[in-house]
């Protein structure tokens, strides 16, 4: 079964989706590994991880190679960030197949102005509904399989105001998005009134000290919401993790403890199935000899 066949077929379950964010393979192998059913490529963690800020500052063939790695890494499905599509139609046509061809399951798209910006930091600017609405259907158009999941994002309600941003989701979902992703609602009431008022499956996007209040997963799924993704969850952990080392490291002038040796760690990203490829070879090389 393909990534993409399997997302789908989980979304039509009832329970909430809970994806958190990885942003290269040892941390979308590390969300695998803790039983996750699916993995978040973070847009704004795979830009950091290249040394930018999330302003829009990657192209799509730095996207698309970095998600492809981590799908290739995984066997869940991984859901990425495709920022705005990075074009008109066109471009969002071949950005579409692009993720599709490397094993992606599902992509979001949204409507800010290009370069966009987080979600969650002001100064963003959206295209005009129309303008989105083509996007959307060129990607649901583009896509080769249609078990590969095209979901819209709006940046509209910190523009236009919430009643807006509904309205660029149903017209996203009426030209053939499957998923809704309201970005950045402001309140608990607007969190709640999304699922309500948007005639579809709609994503929560969970971002700690973000523009929206933080609510555990149990209420997420209580209002409706069909996937909650937390982009942030890993890079926050790594930098938390690795100032924490590091700063020992300086005052002590010893590297911290720990207790994950090097076969253990190897251990973690396949070392067991590349050994066993290794002696195969050998004994098929014996074998011929």
């Amino acid at each position: 079964m393909s990534p993409s066949t399997s997302l789908r077929q989980r979304l039509r379950g009832d329970s909430l989706l809970v994806v958190p964010g990885a942003y290269d393979a040892i941390t979308a192998r590390l969300v695998e590994q803790a039983g996750f059913e699916a993995v978040y490529m973070t847009g704004a963690g795979t830009s950091m991880a290249r040394g930018f800020p999330d302003f829009g500052l990657l192209t799509m063939s730095e996207m698309v190679e970095n998600a492809g790695t981590m799908a290739r890494s995984v066997r869940i499905p991984l859901i990425s960030d495709a920022d705005t599509g990075y074009g008109n139609e066109l471009n969002v046509t071949r950005t579409v197949r692009e993720f599709e061809a490397g094993g992606i399951a599902a992509i979001h798209i949204e409507d800010q102005v290009s370069p966009k910006r987080c979600g969650h930091l002001d100064g963003k600017e959206v295209v005009r509904l129309e303008d989105f609405v083509v996007k959307i259907r060129a990607a649901v158009a583009a896509r080769i399989s249609k078990d590969f999941l095209i979901i819209a994002r709006t940046d509209a309600r910190a523009v236009e105001g919430l009643d807006s941003a509904v309205e660029r989701m149903n017209a996203a979902l009426a030209a053939g998005a499957d998923v809704a992703f309201l970005e950045a609602p402001q309140s608990l009431q607007e969190v709640a009134d999304i699922p309500r008022l948007v005639r579809g499956p709609c994503l929560l996007n969970v971002v700690p000290n973000g523009r929206t209040p933080p609510l555990p997963m149990s209420d997420v799924e209580k209002m409706g919401y069909r996937i909650a993704i937390l982009p942030g969850i890993t890079l926050a952990a790594t930098i938390t993790a690795c100032d924490a080392a590091l700063a020992a490291l300086r005052t002590t002038g010893s590297p911290p403890e720990t207790r994950l040796s090097p076969e253990e760690a190897f251990a973690r990203f396949g070392a067991q199935e590349w050994n066993a490829v290794r002696a195969g070879l050998q004994v098929a090389a014996k074998e011929s000899t």
